[in-house]
């Protein structure tokens, strides 16, 4: 439909073309910059390698590895200081000597009227600290990124940001996290352009409660999440898969601090 009448000026007519020639430019544009990234991904889909990029920044063995297992351990990356600097910050959210707003700070309500009722010892996860600029750090250190991008691409989104302390259970059971898949709580695609980069900052092992893994599990679907059939405390921020073959093999990824994976 157009909207120039037959008495329009020569000089409006043209304008109004130029607008529409620009607008038709820039949908090709959009939809062959879509065509050239869906293509990019089916390739990549139908490679060796689905879930990583030839970056350079990784081997040809650690990109078989993470694609093998979906998971890729790296020692030292970030230093000691670094992680004290965003201990101190998350003790000062503790404390509530800083507040920053939108940034949500969770308890576990058994912890919180246990004997540990106050401080650090009551909290067991600050979501989103990319809404505080000293936590956003870590997201933004060269040495992460360096890495990030092997798996993402050069276009990062920084999503589900959380920092994870795990005070001793009180006794309720209450801490003991199901085996899940983190795709389950993110709401975007593609899967394969999704990656955590997770840091230990102190030494963690399976009486401190490490992390746990089925290697290949990240090749299957995305199966249904619920609570847990458990006996004795079950959280309810918690979901975990319900099926899921018990005799798998599964890795206690015990890590040093700094340790990153």
């Amino acid at each position: 439909m157009s909207l120039l009448s037959k008495s329009s000026s020569p000089f409006a007519r043209q304008l109004f073309s130029t607008i529409l020639a620009q607008r038709l430019e820039i949908s090709n544009y959009y939809i062959l910059s879509y065509s050239q990234y869906k293509t990019s991904i089916d390739n990549a889909q139908q490679s060796e390698f689905r879930f990583s990029l030839p970056n350079g920044n990784i081997t040809k063995e650690q990109r078989q590895s993470y694609e093998k297992n979906g998971f890729l351990v790296i020692r030292h990356l970030v230093k000691p200081e670094t992680l004290e600097h965003f201990r101190k910050r998350f003790q000062d959210v503790c404390t509530g000597k800083v507040k920053v707003l939108g940034m949500t700070v969770m308890k576990d309500v058994a912890i919180a009227k246990s004997e540990f009722a106050s401080g650090e010892k009551a909290i067991t996860k600050i979501q989103d600290f990319t809404l505080d600029d000293e936590l956003f750090k870590y997201c933004c250190l060269p040495e992460i990124v360096e890495y990030v991008e092997n798996f993402t691409g050069p276009n990062i989104i920084a999503m589900h940001t959380m920092l994870i302390n795990k005070p001793p259970d009180p006794g309720t059971q209450t801490s003991r996290h199901p085996l899940h898949q983190d795709l389950y709580y993110f709401p975007f695609r593609p899967a394969n352009r999704i990656v955590c980069a997770w840091t230990a900052m102190e030494k963690v092992n399976r009486q401190n409660g490490c992390l746990v893994v089925i290697p290949g599990s990240h090749t299957g679907e995305l199966e249904p999440h619920q609570y847990p059939d458990w006996k004795g405390g079950v959280n309810k921020m918690y979901h975990g898969i319900q099926k899921f073959d018990p005799n798998a093999e599964r890795i206690h990824l015990e890590m040093e601090t700094g340790k990153n994976l």
